[in-house]
């Protein structure tokens, strides 16, 4: 079987539409057409519905999608270990998604400093939530995920990349300011959250249950989507919130927002790197890991 054809498939699957698979790809939509129509002439069945949008696969094409999933991974095992990318000068493209916390902060200097050392490779880093970074990585639209928490999900494998230590982030001047406050004086503060699937509102969550504490026992005010929004709104004096650190050292640097601890609380977070089950690894990202690791100890 033709694993362009198969390549072709998979990218329209997953990117439901053949312009987006064929930017995906590097090669035109007809040509992303034509290897598509050739595979259903050969297989003898209708494999992508085209009547809507987005595109959708039929059920002959879901059943394909699994298998050739599977397929197209033991062809580039088999490519890995031939040698093909063994010699040389780590190049090419590393296609790598994180979560907000790492996103923002740690991993675009840690990328620019790889990407320095090795001027053939080109990066692309994209940010959202904790989730979709570990859906993306699951289809292979991403090479390598940074997130902040291990969600499970079948189609990766998770490894430990480096601990974010978690603050309560409090308005300049606020009475919580550098010191330690209870549970109880929590409750009496209106909080700021980040949305669902952040990874930062995963290991708070965590930590008040063992405590006896559930969110909704909190006085939640807001709940603004990711990191940078919850910072923005603690800047502006809305209320507290539990961020990373590391986003928010230039800011306590600065004065404009301060840290508090929380008695009964030690909220840290295994930073994990996100791999596709199954997937070889390329050259580039192999080097890119054990800079990191490296950078990062």
């Amino acid at each position: 079987m033709d694993t362009r054809q198969l390549a072709a498939f998979c990218a329209v699957v997953e990117r439901k539409s053949f312009s987006q698979a064929a930017e995906r790809l590097g090669v035109t939509q007809p040509a992303v057409s034509l290897q598509v129509r050739s595979l259903e002439e050969r297989l003898g069945r209708k494999l992508l519905d085209r009547s809507g949008r987005p595109v959708e696969p039929t059920e002959a094409g879901h059943r394909l999608y699994r298998n050739a999933q599977r397929l197209l991974a033991l062809e580039e095992q088999l490519l890995a270990e031939l040698g093909e990318e063994t010699e040389g000068e780590p190049a090419g493209r590393l296609e790598i998604g994180a979560s907000t916390g790492p996103g923002g902060t740690v991993l675009p200097v840690v990328l620019a400093e790889f990407q320095q050392l090795h001027p053939g490779v080109h990066v692309a880093l994209s940010v959202s939530d904790t989730q979709r970074v570990i859906e993306q990585v699951a289809r292979r639209e991403l090479e390598l995920g940074v997130v902040g928490a291990a969600r499970r999900h079948r189609g990766v494998v998770f490894e430990p990349f480096f601990r974010d230590e978690v603050v309560l982030a409090v308005p300049r001047g606020h009475r919580f300011a550098n010191r330690s406050v209870s549970l109880d004086e929590l409750k009496q503060e209106p909080l700021v959250l980040m949305q669902e699937g952040a990874g930062v509102r995963q290991v708070i969550d965590d930590e008040l249950r063992e405590a006896g504490v559930r969110l909704r026992d909190l006085d939640v005010r807001l709940e603004l989507g990711l990191q940078e929004s919850a910072r923005s709104a603690v800047i502006g004096g809305f209320g507290v919130t539990f961020i990373s650190r590391s986003a928010i050292e230039a800011d306590v640097a600065a004065g404009a927002v301060a840290v508090a601890r929380v008695e009964g609380l030690e909220p840290s977070r295994e930073i994990s790197l996100v791999r596709s089950a199954g997937r070889a690894e390329t050259r580039v990202a192999q080097a890119f890991v054990e800079f990191a690791k490296s950078r990062l100890a």
